[in-house]
């Protein structure tokens, strides 16, 4: 078992109801990454679905969770032959901190019947840059569990010249050997810097709304992530994010709808 299985692993207590311990080590100057505590409930929800794979998922971000053990409670709204919907809450001391809604279903290996190209072109792999390691006070915990590599403009924004555009975009792994599966993926469509922070803003940004899609199982190797907005105003902003897998293949899709933070 890999750490990022371990660390999201769900042990299952009875139908609705499944153990999970929060590691410390996805965290974002304190609070733990969303997409990394949507993986925990996913491993719950699939694991009690008829169905293999979660091909929609919309998580609403109550509050922030500290680190530890906490539960995922399962309500089953459907099960179809096709399709199956579980709301997930994710629970500590009876306290709801994530809401989930899940649509799980299995998707075969077979070639897209249409599809449209990459939003932009990267950089080769060796041109791309990384982000400074974060100083041990900032509790920068997740960079340690992954590889990122920018493309260098969108970056600017560490040396005072950002683009003046909401985006984002680099290659992605974990920082462990480990082949992406839609776990992964959810970490993914979620560990890019904000996107505002490219068009000039700083600070904390928390969403409150996350949807991300899952259209393809991802080939092995680096994932390609292009973050996107369209809207920044009255202190909220919007975020798109497209993974793309090894093969040039589009893999996960993602929206959420976060606060602006205040440098």
């Amino acid at each position: 078992m890999t750490k990022f299985d371990e660390a999201t692993q769900a042990i299952r207590v009875d139908e609705t109801t499944y153990d999970v311990c929060l590691d410390d080590g996805y965290g974002i100057g304190g609070p733990l990454n969303g997409g990394y505590l949507t993986a925990v409930i996913l491993r719950a929800a699939v694991d009690a679905s008829p169905h293999e794979h979660p091909v929609s998922t919309s998580t609403q971000f109550l509050r922030s969770p500290a680190p530890g053990p906490a539960k995922v409670l399962l309500e089953p709204l459907k099960a179809g032959r096709t399709t199956a919907v579980t709301r997930a809450t994710l629970v500590r001391d009876d306290v709801a901190y994530l809401d989930t809604l899940i649509t799980t279903a299995t998707l075969g290996d077979v070639a897209p019947d249409w599809t449209g190209e990459p939003p932009a072109a990267m950089p080769p792999l060796d041109d791309c840059r990384s982000l400074p390691a974060p100083k041990p006070e900032s509790n920068m915990t997740l960079n340690a569990r992954m590889d990122l590599r920018f493309d260098p403009p969108t970056i600017g924004w560490l040396n005072g010249e950002p683009t003046g555009r909401p985006e984002s975009r680099a290659y992605f792994r974990l920082a462990e050997p480990q082949d992406p599966d839609p776990y992964v993926l959810a970490l993914a469509v979620d560990c890019l810097p904000p996107v505002v922070f490219s068009a000039g803003a700083r600070g904390w940004a928390p969403t409150v709304e996350l949807t991300w899609h899952l259209r393809a199982l991802p080939a092995p190797g680096w994932l390609t992530l292009y973050g996107s907005g369209r809207l920044i105003g009255d202190g909220w902003f919007d975020e798109d994010v497209e993974v793309w897998d090894s093969t040039g293949r589009l893999v996960a899709q993602c929206r959420q709808l976060a606060r602006l933070g205040r440098g």
